[in-house]
């Protein structure tokens, strides 16, 4: 392994979640009056932690958010924590072949229970332990600062030049480029359309990967 730690970013990484949110965002703005295709949700809103999405999201509409927005979300909150998100594809196997002495965290915008609920479903909850961090919970400014990047390094007790960072959105890898890590972008998602991996490229990430097998030889 060329590196001391690796720290994963967790939807649209570990979970194939980034479409299937962004689908829900979308559908309900353009049923309020705002019309929003699935790629302009994602584009403006993917990667975001809470205070930061509601104002992208007043941003977008061009002004406060609807009545009904947080209960519309915490519906579709409820339902996706029922039943559960696919894995990305590999992303499984390729956790279960990291050493065990190998330290590994999260470091995600989404709650640790909507992380752990999700872990749980995927079978690898145990691999990370009490590593999973919030960008919600467990720094002031979430992402794209690199603030929950350097705590989850400092938590794992590397060194975050050290470290291998795996991130998907635009807002992630910004934060995740900051902070001096290696950066992987993973275009492995449904979410990841064309376009998206030069984008991460123009941000900086060290190298792209489209599965879990190129990140694999990466970090080898």
């Amino acid at each position: 392994m060329k590196f001391a730690g690796i720290i994963f970013d967790f939807d649209g990484v570990l979970i194939d979640s980034e479409f299937v949110g962004n689908r829900q965002i979308a559908a309900y703005l353009s049923r309020v009056g705002h019309p929003t295709t699935v790629e302009q949700s994602m584009a403006q809103f993917m990667g975001l932690a809470d205070r930061d999405f509601h104002a992208a999201v007043e941003r977008w509409i061009g002004g406060p958010l609807p009545d009904d927005f947080h209960t519309a979300r915490a519906a579709e909150d409820l339902r996706v924590m029922t039943e559960g998100i696919d894995p990305i594809a590999g992303a499984i196997a390729f956790v279960e072949s990291l050493p065990a002495r190998l330290p590994k965290a999260i470091a995600s915008s989404s709650s640790t229970r909507w992380i752990s609920r999700h872990l749980d479903h995927i079978g690898l909850r145990d691999h990370f332990g009490d590593m999973i961090f919030s960008g919600k919970e467990h720094v002031v400014r979430g992402k794209p600062a690199p603030d929950l990047y350097l705590h989850a390094a400092a938590a794992l007790g590397v060194a975050i030049e050290d470290s291998v960072i795996l991130e998907d959105s635009p807002v992630g890898a910004t934060g995740a480029v900051a902070s001096g890590a290696y950066v992987i972008g993973l275009c492995a998602g449904t979410h990841c359309g064309g376009g998206h991996e030069q984008v991460l490229r123009q941000i900086g990430v060290s190298a792209i990967a489209h599965d879990f097998a190129e990140v694999a030889r990466l970090i080898a």
